[in-house]
């Protein structure tokens, strides 16, 4: 390069400007004219020296405006997270604009989920309306330009990924029926949706209780409007409340606010101030927040709930196992209906009759007891005696059908044997 240089100068030395240029072009160092058109008055009016600018251009895709799709990553020396919807200063490109991003992140099967802040040390995706730009353009995110900071300015960077105009960005919506009609596992629902037609787009969709019940949504009903039939896994009750998770689409803002600081006057061009955050109007003004009273912390008040006892029919106490069959046994602890009765009082005479019979009856008690002991040992006894002569009576039986059959087999052996002389005597008389 550096002797193409050589020959390029030593061979346009001795020529003039003008032809050199349409053969070299603009060689660095040379001074060049530009005019361009309809350039604001201030921008003359306000020239400030002092602030350097750069010339650049723009190619012819590049002069239209639409939804751009960004890879964003919050500065890790920056200190605050990045809120949805709050305004930003994007350095992109040749321009700086000022524009309301929406920060979402993609799931496992494609969805955009809305996301409410910038997560902590990962990436996530942003959309906002702007200047179309190329795929793989760097970016770089302020909050304010205006003013200095002590503290770190720069909000995030990140890369332009996509120029698709069809982006569809969802965040989470949760409706909630409740019952009016139950029957064993089927239920009508109300409340959850407003008309017929938005219960037919809904049909076969899952639902749930708060109790966990799983359910599926069948068909709309006539009245109430937008009441409709749902069935359950079990029996519902009437404070069950029914929901379902569902997805509504997000519009993302069409907000393009050049930043103009260099039309600014002299001294103020570092004051520039686009759109304000809500927050920052509510300090500025001294308007407190209104607390919403749904959001604060209250003590759970629960009441004690009944519930009825368990009936199990008498078909199925028939066919469980004992061990799982109810027991009607009186609690532990009852104190017996005696308790209740009036004490008497007995003479001396009939206490003496009394010590008499319970005498007598523990002597008696004690003599059917060594009766039943004796009893039970002669029982033992006899069944002894009875197994021995059982076991001796089979033993006769078998010796005696030994001795049968041993006489049966002499017999056919004779038989046998008187049979083959016959045969012998017939053959030699033949």
């Amino acid at each position: 390069m550096h002797k193409q240089a050589q020959l390029n100068r030593a061979e346009f030395e001795d020529q003039d400007d003008e032809t050199r240029v349409q053969y070299e072009g603009f060689r660095p160092g040379m001074y060049v004219r530009l005019e361009i058109e309809n350039v604001p008055c201030e921008f003359v009016l306000n020239f400030d020296p002092h602030y350097p600018m750069i010339l650049g251009g723009l190619g012819n895709s590049e002069g239209n405006v639409g939804y751009v799709q960004l890879r964003l990553k919050k500065h890790r020396w920056y200190k605050k997270i990045l809120k949805t919807r709050d305004p930003l200063i994007l350095s992109l490109g040749w321009r700086r604009f000022q524009t309301i991003p929406m920060f979402y992140i993609e799931d496992h099967n494609g969805r955009q989920r809305l996301l409410k802040y910038t997560p902590q040390h990962m990436h996530c995706g942003a959309a906002f309306w702007g200047p179309i730009t190329p795929q793989g353009t760097g970016f770089l995110a302020v909050q304010s330009v205006s003013g200095t900071t002590p503290d770190f300015r720069i909000a995030a960077t990140g890369v332009v990924l996509d120029l698709d105009k069809s982006i569809t960005i969802v965040k989470k919506l949760k409706l909630t029926g409740f019952p009016f009609k139950i029957f064993k596992n089927t239920s009508f629902i109300k409340g959850m949706f407003n008309s017929q037609l938005e219960v037919a787009k809904f049909e076969g969709a899952a639902i749930r209780t708060v109790s966990g019940i799983r359910g599926q949504i069948k068909k709309a009903l006539r009245a109430p409007a937008g009441a409709f039939r749902a069935t359950f896994e079990d029996k519902l009750l009437m404070s069950d409340i029914v929901f379902v998770r569902t997805w509504y689409p997000v519009s993302i803002p069409a907000f393009y606010n050049p930043v103009t600081s260099l039309l600014q006057p002299t001294g103020e061009k570092d004051s520039w101030r686009g759109m304000k955050t809500t927050g920052q109007l509510r300090h500025e003004r001294g308007i407190k927040l209104k607390q919403n009273k749904d959001s604060l912390y209250k003590p759970i008040v629960r009441e004690k709930r009944h519930f009825n006892k368990l009936h199990i029919p008498k078909a199925l106490q028939k066919a469980l196992p004992f061990k799982n069959k109810p027991k009607n046994l009186e609690k532990k602890g009852r104190t017996p209906r005696d308790q209740w009765r009036p004490a008497v009082i007995r003479e001396p005479h009939e206490r003496r009759i009394s010590a008499l019979i319970s005498a007598l009856s523990a002597v008696n008690n004690y003599k059917m007891k060594k009766a039943k002991v004796k009893h039970r040992q002669q029982l033992k006894e006899y069944l002894k005696v009875k197994q021995k002569e059982e076991e001796q009576k089979l033993k006769r039986q078998k010796e005696a059908k030994k001795k049968i059959y041993r006489m049966l087999g002499q017999r056919e052996k004779k038989r046998q044997k008187s049979s083959l002389k016959g045969s012998s005597e017939g053959e030699k008389s033949m």
